[in-house]
């Protein structure tokens, strides 16, 4: 990947976490201004990636992969962060998964040549550029979904009045009834299946699903739902196979976001499906986890999957906002500068973890019975006890909940070392 454009990219104060004198400086001078988190040398709130934890997480899923057998195409939309694309490629990623058709446009742009669009493609102008990139470079191997009839009709009359050169490869996507897209039950699959089959311009490379989509308060029975709606997966990539529905070359099965992806690779690699399959695995959120709701869910991954416990320490979350307090104005109420503006709060508020006080040794203490109990737009309510050590200027640090939305809120992130030394910065593309 070509990064050199976001390395030259210049910064200035108005980007959150950049002092507000800052003159304008390229994001490759970064960490040579030698800028500190505990000691204050940033505004605040500002978003932070602690390195070392983003490696951890790293090698944890590269072992677990070793183990299972699955490849990995990670989901883009969680960071949207070409850098961190680059990371997850360098370190054995098959490819990188995406939603939209701008997401696809910014991976283009810095490189990316294997692309797994887990989206059906239904407007005019995105498959004017699919089939302009795909004819334009030999080498992108680009894949979307279909799930109806209708759609592959759609493709197949659009691409045909533009006198596409290459296939579109296409994977039929199965779906959970009342949930989101995808075929509803084998046979309309199977329907879908042949529509691509007997298409001019699509190609069939394997079947998609999401079992992210479904739940249940039971973890057991949760684990029973995803098993079966896998093993509908697996009769229609069985059915498409004995039929000869499947493009030349290798068959692809991919479910598994950042839930599941377990069950998916345990799954699946149970099947026995032959070296032709190749089983892609999509977890986003793994590289840089969070503190609260995937980390819960998370731990029922450890608790249902044994080998999953054998790897060594699991994941930890490499994603942390920092605050300040801006007022204490009763003894058990702390205002912090951070609100809906810099931090999601779609599953869980942020949990205050640690302190410090920056004018003094800027060591971090853990925080205990400290609670946000609401965010306004600037603002973050964090009810504290009454014998708190919180003062007017301290330093707090939050970790998160769900970080594909806490990174769409931040066009840009400092990457840290584990003394909150600022070592370089991570771009958004949102």
């Amino acid at each position: 990947m070509n990064l050199s454009d976001i390395e030259s990219s210049e910064l200035d104060g108005t980007f959150k976490g950049i002092p507000p004198g800052e003159r304008p400086f390229p994001l490759r001078e970064l960490a040579g201004k030698r800028w500190n988190i505990l000691r204050g040398d940033v505004p605040f709130p500002v978003a932070v990636l602690r390195d070392t934890v983003l490696e951890h997480n790293s090698q944890w899923m590269r072992r677990f992969l070793t183990l299972s057998g699955a490849r990995l195409c990670p989901h883009g939309k969680t960071t949207m962060s070409p850098q961190l694309f680059a990371r997850q490629l360098a370190d054995g990623a098959w490819g990188i998964t995406l939603a939209t058709i701008q997401q696809v446009r910014v991976a283009r742009r810095f490189g990316v040549s294997r692309i797994l669009l887990a989206n059906e493609v239904v407007s005019r102008p995105a498959i004017e550029y699919l089939t302009a990139e795909l004819d334009a470079d030999p080498t992108l191997e680009f894949l979307c979904l279909v799930d109806s009839l209708a759609g592959v009709e759609l493709l197949e009359r659009a691409r045909c009045e533009l006198g596409a050169r290459r296939p579109l490869d296409v994977l039929v996507e199965v779906g959970v009834a009342g949930k989101r897209c995808g075929c509803r039950g084998v046979d309309e699959a199977l329907s879908v299946a042949r529509g691509v089959a007997a298409s001019s311009t699509l190609a069939l490379r394997g079947i998609e699903g999401f079992e992210g989509v479904i739940s249940d308060p039971d973890p057991a029975r949760a684990t029973e739902l995803v098993a079966e709606f896998l093993g509908e997966m697996l009769v229609v990539t069985r059915r498409c196979r004995e039929e000869g529905l499947f493009a030349p070359g290798r068959v692809i099965l991919t479910a598994g976001g950042s839930v599941f992806f377990d069950l998916v690779a345990q799954g699946f690699a149970a099947a026995k499906l032959g070296p032709e399959v190749d089983v892609v695995v999509r977890s986003g959120c793994y590289l840089t986890h969070d503190s609260a709701i995937l980390d819960r869910l998370y731990q029922q991954l450890l608790d249902r999957t044994a080998s999953a416990r054998e790897l060594g320490p699991g994941l930890r979350p490499a994603l942390e906002v920092w605050t300040q307090v801006l007022s204490r104005p009763e003894p058990t109420r702390v205002v912090l500068t951070m609100g809906k503006r810099d931090v999601s709060f779609d599953a869980d508020l942020p949990l205050p973890l640690s302190w410090c006080r920056a004018d003094a040794a800027p060591v971090p203490q853990p925080l205990r019975d400290h609670r946000v109990v609401s965010l306004h737009d600037q603002h973050a309510m964090l009810d504290v006890p009454a014998d708190s050590p919180l003062a007017v200027g301290d330093l707090v640090a939050c970790g998160i909940s769900h970080p594909c939305t806490t990174f769409d809120r931040w066009p840009l992130l400092l990457v840290v070392d584990e003394s909150y030394q600022v070592i370089g910065g991570v771009r958004t593309y949102f």
